[in-house]
């Protein structure tokens, strides 16, 4: 066979390479491994769930507004005045989406949210297209969230305008460290921001107007003085109504995320509904009147924004030009009721910058509890249904990272091409939600009895009916206003999302099909006729004689010595040896005239089965453990070859005799001098001293 078919087994090799290269800088960013019964302790009181799942909806006033006007300055500052108007049909459809949610966090507390109401109301089709969209939202929650964070901390860093891609990505490995340490320690750091940038607008809110209605002070914004160039003037008519429907779809933004409560309520501490709801009403209240706020200072100040601000923003009749950088809506307010480089102008623009960030929180916290759900139904890799060492969903905290990062790439961390394609995809999972609680309701009005309860459910099925016509109206608004402006990327990304997952749940039904144990007798559970031992060998060594040994111990119907003779002088002397010590194994040469080992191996173990389709063959592997990983650098590969090759052949079972070199001893009784010894599992399973601590099986 060669010099050598021995060598580590390459899961153990990658099993102690990756343990000892990633163990220390593992606990180092994330922290101790947490054990599964200390999950209650992860669980977030209303205090740190309102930052952690509604960072998002309450960051999203940073900008709504200002997307606002940008579209309605496509008319000129004479269509400003219908921004209070617009600003009321959000607050509506605000109110009436935290009132609908309160009904599903109550109805279906298990966190599936919107994708357990479609699934079990409308069927699995709906499930799952809401999941799609839901899944495409969050990742353009992390992206726009990120990039517009990015964009208001480059008006103050020149550097990270210039490398704004690779701040962006920065941010989001920095967010999903973060996360992985663990959702109640990643709401606790996200918290205090949040909080800050609350009272830092309702603060602005309150001073701005006691100057304006108290005082009778003028403030005016930066950009008061400038005019806008409008690019159609004196629009009317089905044109107006079409401007005004797309500033509306723009200002929906200020809703993305609040569906992430009702996926997040497994999270919530006892009673987890009612916090819920609570943390509900308590987002949709202070999202509602930062944004009202905003808006109102902005017309008080006369904010000017523009799409193209270089050429669109005129002073004194000439153009601003490609060196002027537009600030947000409430940087600018903020200029105008604080003072420029005022304390709370700097902290307020401070927090606004930092909760931009941390508003994609919302998306880690939703993303990977529903990539749980999905992959536990099969939709998705079991992988994602598992948590990781600090008790949260890693594996969908990492997906979701990347996903974020390669939009960020792809959109240049551009924000205004990002928002785009936001808000299709959580409208449509608002859209079926809410038809398959008219559904819920209409089900159980049918058997329920109890006035009391019939007069509750027919009033929350009357929020939901509400509901379901309204966020499909503003899908359909969405859809037609922002289709043509990147809202088709979303709607694709929803399709790959549904054909990947029907393939993946295809996959696993397939499979669990083709395992499942038959009532009657079976080839699997009929025992084989005859069982023929194969033990692979290079030369006689120790690890050869052992797997000998250990081969006799299984009394097959036949064993025999196999190998493969690329080198006739050490064939011969590997004959002579045999005949010397005796061996009462029959030894069987393959000839193999282009030098291979693999092929020769397969194709005898295959002809062994034809002959006889009812035997099974057992291929022994005699292996030597060495303790350096760079040692199994040095050594031949044949065996990891041969059992990759064999997974593939019918009828045949692969058993490697593992021999540890004096070497490996080395390296274990070094590792236990540094604490302990990286076996496989034993990161899992956390540090030594935690082990030694857990009761035992006998226990």
């Amino acid at each position: 066979m060669g010099r050598q078919v021995g060598g580590l087994p390459f899961e153990r090799l990658r099993s102690s390479v990756v343990s000892k290269l990633t163990d220390v800088p593992k606990r180092i960013l994330i922290g101790r491994a947490l054990r599964s019964d200390r999950l209650g302790e992860t669980l977030l009181p209303k205090r740190i769930a309102l930052p952690v799942f509604a960072s998002d909806p309450l960051s999203s006033v940073a900008y709504a507004p200002g997307e606002v006007l940008l579209v309605l300055s496509i008319a000129g500052v004479s269509a400003y005045h219908f921004s209070p108007w617009i600003a009321l049909a959000v607050v509506v459809l605000m109110f009436t989406v935290v009132a609908s949610y309160r009904q599903n966090v109550h109805a279906y507390p298990s966190g599936g949210g919107d994708y357990e109401v479609a699934t079990t109301n409308l069927g699995n089709k709906a499930g799952l297209t809401v999941a799609s969209a839901l899944l495409v939202d969050y990742v353009l929650t992390v992206a726009v969230s990120i990039a517009s964070g990015i964009e208001n901390l480059g008006s103050a860093i020149p550097f990270v305008v210039e490398h704004k891609v690779l701040c962006a990505i920065a941010v989001i490995v920095l967010l999903t460290l973060m996360n992985l340490r663990g959702v109640r320690e990643s709401g606790k750091l996200f918290a205090i921001p949040t909080y800050v940038f609350v009272a830092g607008v309702f603060i602005m809110i309150a001073w701005g107007a006691f100057r304006g209605l108290v005082l009778d002070d003028t403030m005016r914004a930066p950009t008061a003085s400038y005019e806008i160039k409008a690019e159609h003037q004196g629009l009317a008519g089905f044109a107006l109504v079409f401007l005004l429907l797309r500033a509306f779809s723009s200002g929906c933004a200020a809703l993305t995320g609040v569906e992430a409560i009702s996926n997040g309520v497994p999270a919530f501490r006892k009673p987890k509904s009612r916090n819920a709801a609570t943390t509900l009403a308590l987002m949709g209240f202070l999202a509602v009147t930062m944004f009202c706020g905003i808006i109102g200072l902005a017309m008080a100040t006369k904010v000017r924004m523009a799409e193209n601000p270089a050429v669109d923003l005129i002073h004194d009749g000439v153009a601003l030009g490609s060196g002027y950088v537009q600030n947000p809506v409430i940087t600018q307010v903020a200029e105008a009721v604080f003072g420029k480089g005022s304390f709370l102008f700097v902290i307020l623009a401070g927090a606004t910058a930092l909760v931009l960030f941390l508003a994609a929180n919302t998306a880690y916290n939703g993303f990977p509890v529903l990539g749980s759900i999905l992959a536990q139904d099969r939709y998705l890799p079991r992988q994602l249904h598992t948590r990781g060492d600090r008790l949260a969903f890693s594996n969908g905290i990492v997906l979701l990272a990347g996903a974020a990062m390669l939009l960020v790439w792809m959109y240049g961390a551009d924000s205004t091409r990002l928002i785009q394609l936001y808000i299709v995809g959580v409208f449509v999972s608002f859209t079926l939600s809410q038809t398959g609680m008219v559904r819920h309701w209409n089900r159980h009005l049918a058997t329920e009895k109890d006035p009391a309860k019939r007069r509750h459910m027919i009033r929350s099925r009357a929020i939901n009916t509400f509901g379901a016509f309204f966020t499909g109206l503003v899908l359909v608004v969405v859809l037609v206003t922002k289709f043509t402006h990147g809202a088709w990327v979303a709607l694709l990304g929803m399709v790959i999302f549904y054909v990947t997952m029907t393939a993946i749940r295809r996959h696993y039904d397939h499979v669990s099909e083709e395992l499942a144990a038959p009532e009657s007798p079976s080839d699997d559970s009929v025992r084989p006729s005859r069982i023929h031992s194969v033990v692979l060998i290079s030369k006689i060594h120790r690890p050869a004689l052992r797997a000998l040994a250990y081969a006799k111990l299984l009394r097959a119907d036949t064993l025999e010595a196999l190998s493969v003779n690329v080198d006739p002088a050490e064939t011969k002397a590997l004959r002579a040896e045999w005949e010397r010590r005796g061996i009462d194994v029959p030894l069987k040469v393959l000839d193999s005239p282009y030098r291979e080992i693999t092929r020769p191996i397969i194709e005898y173990v295959k002809g062994l089965r034809k002959e006889s389709p009812r035997d099974v063959v057992s291929v022994i592997i005699p292996e030597y453990v060495v303790g350096h990983w760079y040692e199994q650098l040095l050594h031949n590969q044949s065996a990891l070859r041969l059992k990759g090759r064999l997974l593939f052949t019918p009828g045949v079972m692969v058993t490697s005799v593992p021999y540890q070199l004096e070497s490996s001893e080395v390296a274990k009784k070094r590792a236990r001098k540094r604490s302990e010894w990286n076996a496989p599992g034993s990161v899992r399973r956390g540090p030594a001293e935690q082990r030694a601590k857990e009761p035992s099986a006998k226990d």
